[in-house]
């Protein structure tokens, strides 16, 4: 499982690492974020915290390293990103998950919003997702969404909390 992690997560770095020659010339520090900031955040969400532990420049593009609690009951929005993906891991708990299809009462996003400027980019969100390919994620599973895929958690049980990887070409999400 772990194998499948990394492998996952290795895919969406390179698929937009710049080439060598890019990368020598701007040299960026290496980022670490303890297991100890990722587990305090296997919790609803505080205030205005925000959803990214980090967002770092990796070298012509940003990647964003998030924390995100979901409890049953909770308004679950159905969203859509235009150019950021995400690679989901998840910690604890379980839930039904909907890709692809059509937002249900789709609206864009506000271009200055929290979520577009600190989150996950531009986008639109909804009520629901019509017609999608349904998964049943559990503590240890990876999902991986491209940008332009629909993504909802339809139903949680109990509680879900998941790593979030956020792949931004865009450099859409401002650093943090």
């Amino acid at each position: 499982m772990r194998a499948i992690i990394i492998v996952a997560l290795l895919s969406a770095v390179f698929a937009v690492t710049p080439s060598v020659g890019d990368a020598q010339n701007k040299v960026l520090p290496a980022v670490d974020i303890p297991a100890s900031a990722i587990k305090e955040r296997l919790r609803p969400r505080k205030g205005d915290e925000l959803p990214n532990l980090r967002v770092v420049d990796a070298g012509g593009h940003n990647i964003g390293v998030g924390v995100l609690y979901r409890a049953e009951g909770d308004k679950q929005t159905a969203a859509l990103h235009y150019k950021v993906s995400e690679v989901y891991h998840v910690i604890t708990g379980s839930a039904t998950f909907v890709t692809g299809g059509t937002l249900v009462n789709a609206k864009i996003r506000e271009a200055g919003s929290m979520e577009v400027s600190k989150e996950d980019g531009p986008g639109s969100s909804g009520s629901a997702i019509q017609g999608g390919v349904t998964h049943q994620l559990k503590a240890g599973d990876v999902i991986v969404i491209p940008a332009g895929t629909a993504h909802w958690f339809s139903k949680i049980d109990g509680s879900i909390a998941y790593l979030v990887i956020r792949v931004d070409p865009s450099q859409a999400i401002k650093l943090q």
